[in-house]
């Protein structure tokens, strides 16, 4: 028998292969090392070493099969929203609606990176890298498949990388952008009850009103919205629990590792996925930048001052933005405490970051 079969495979490695192999490696020592992420980059980074085996089995199998089943029809980002949707409480943005205002001030980025992303790339593809300033997974994956960019992998990994790296980017942004005594503002929290009924008409309401005005929006913002009715309904707790775990955890095992179809290294390693991690970080921080000079703006006309560090958890990276910015309060004034405020902020961005998805849908979806 010659042996020499078994060792015919080696022969077809390129050094992208090996390369990629290496990435994937990166990106399971972020999720257990760093625990940046884990349940998504973990799977992401053994999909990654599964492809990139010459002549895998895993890419033209269960992996190819995982991918047009749940990614490319967008199933799987929609099905992790109603697991988001169930983990949200919308008490906080309900018992203080001008919050509502720094989640949409915190997606300049968007349109900013739009704007960048245009000079180097097809206006589909722009939109697509744009999207990844939502700060928003699901979504991004959501908004670049609709739009066929040929980046899904690349734009799905920057934008969970970064939503990881949350607590290293948006600090030095925030101080660069704040002074010591505008940290330092309280901002006492102010108990408010939100009955039942409202809790539940929240989620009904902004679905009707968000669709009617951009219907692109619509699955995005209808199941994120369902997944907080099974929440606040309060007669289906049972399967308010299994969205938010069951159902939450077993999706993202699936998206992380069927993302991994589009990280073979023939598609991966090009200049331009440098580009996209650049212009997905610039996103970010303008995104952050943007909640905070909006709430320095607001300061300018308010008696009761704002700190501006809650504009920043404005992105849609929830809860970690939002417990950023009351460490950050904390590490200035031990007594400072702003987790309410900054979550109520947080959860904004969330709806904010699905309206600015639509709306990137509804300009590029029709062209």
């Amino acid at each position: 028998m010659d042996l020499s079969i078994l060792y015919e495979n080696l022969g077809k490695f390129e050094w992208y292969h090996l390369v990629m192999i290496l990435i994937g490696c990166l990106l399971i020592y972020l999720a257990i090392k760093k625990e940046m992420e884990p349940t998504l980059l973990l799977p992401m980074g053994f999909g990654t070493i599964l492809v990139n085996i010459p002549g895998s089995e895993a890419l033209t199998g269960p992996i190819s099969e995982l991918y047009h089943a749940g990614i490319a029809n967008e199933l799987f980002p929609l099905l992790l929203f109603i697991g988001i949707g169930a983990m949200i409480d919308f008490g906080p943005l309900l018992s203080n609606p001008k919050l509502m205002l720094f989640g949409a001030a915190a997606q300049f980025g968007i349109f900013f990176t739009l704007c960048m992303a245009a000079m180097f790339f097809g206006d589909m593809d722009a939109a697509s890298i744009a999207i990844i300033g939502a700060a928003d997974g699901p979504t991004s994956i959501a908004v670049a498949n609709a739009l066929n960019s040929q980046y899904v992998g690349a734009i799905t990994v920057a934008a969970y990388s970064y939503m990881a790296l949350v607590p290293i980017i948006q600090p030095p942004v925030i101080k660069a952008l704040t002074t010591k005594k505008e940290r330092l503002i309280r901002m006492p929290y102010e108990q408010k009850s939100v009955s039942k009924l409202t809790r539940i008409l929240f989620p009904i309401l902004i679905t009707i009103v968000v669709s009617a005005f951009v219907p692109q929006a619509t699955a995005l913002i209808g199941f994120l919205m369902f997944g907080n009715l099974i929440r606040e309904c309060g007669v289906l707790e049972r399967l308010s629990e299994t969205a938010q775990n069951a159902l939450a955890n077993l999706v993202t095992i699936f998206l992380g590792i069927s993302v991994a179809f589009n990280m073979t290294g023939e598609k991966f390693l090009k200049v331009d996925t440098l580009l996209i991690m650049g212009l997905g970080l610039i996103a970010f921080i303008v995104d952050t930048a943007g909640g905070v000079l909006f709430a320095k703006f607001l300061n300018l006309f308010m008696k009761k001052k704002i700190n501006p560090m809650i504009g920043a958890a404005g992105i849609s990276a929830f809860p970690m933005s939002g417990r950023i910015v009351h460490k950050m309060g904390l590490q200035e004034d031990p007594q400072n405490f702003l987790l309410m405020h900054s979550i109520g902020v947080n959860v904004s961005g969330q709806i904010a970051s699905v309206i600015a998805g639509g709306i990137i849908l509804k300009i590029f979806g029709g062209m």
